[in-house]
């Protein structure tokens, strides 16, 4: 015996779709009798005609991919998709770099282990983009002989 018409009537009632229609097994002949609105209504109060949950999508799996990224996993050059400066563009990564040296540059100069004039000269260096690092800056000032002589004082 087929239930189409009350699963559609049932469906329209309870404003879902037919799928999410529930009519409980032990009912099936009770529900094939009723033929109104008004009976179904009846069974849908009673409980024998009800709605399904909707069936969502499970975060479970985002959430481990998620843990394994956040660990340095799943991010080797099989799942980069970007260009590498789309993924850390030119600007930030200048930023950064043009940050460090002029930390360094400050601390050099606040413990006058470079002259002002020193500072000065390699500041607009760094800015020309002449160091790619602190380290290549450090080795510059080595090779050039730029930090500062000490003076003896005398006691």
């Amino acid at each position: 015996m087929s239930l189409r018409p009350q699963r559609r009537i049932a469906a329209d009632i309870l404003g879902v779709g037919e799928n999410r229609v529930f009519i409980q097994p032990e009912f099936v002949d009770e529900v094939s009798l009723a033929l109104t609105r008004a009976d179904l209504k009846k069974l849908v109060y009673d409980g024998i005609i009800r709605v399904r949950p909707v069936r969502g999508v499970s975060r479970g799996r985002a959430r481990r991919f998620h843990e394994k990224r956040k660990k340095g996993l799943r991010r080797g050059s099989g799942s980069r998709k970007g260009a590498k400066t789309a993924r850390m563009p030119r600007k930030r990564s200048w930023m950064f770099r043009i940050r460090a040296q002029r930390r360094f540059l400050r601390e050099l100069r606040d413990s006058r282990s470079v002259t002002p004039n020193t500072y000065r000269m390699l500041y607009k260096k760094a800015k020309g983009g002449t160091f790619k690092s602190v380290n290549a800056l450090k080795m510059y000032i080595e090779e050039h002989k730029l930090y500062a002589k000490r003076k003896e004082r005398k006691r």
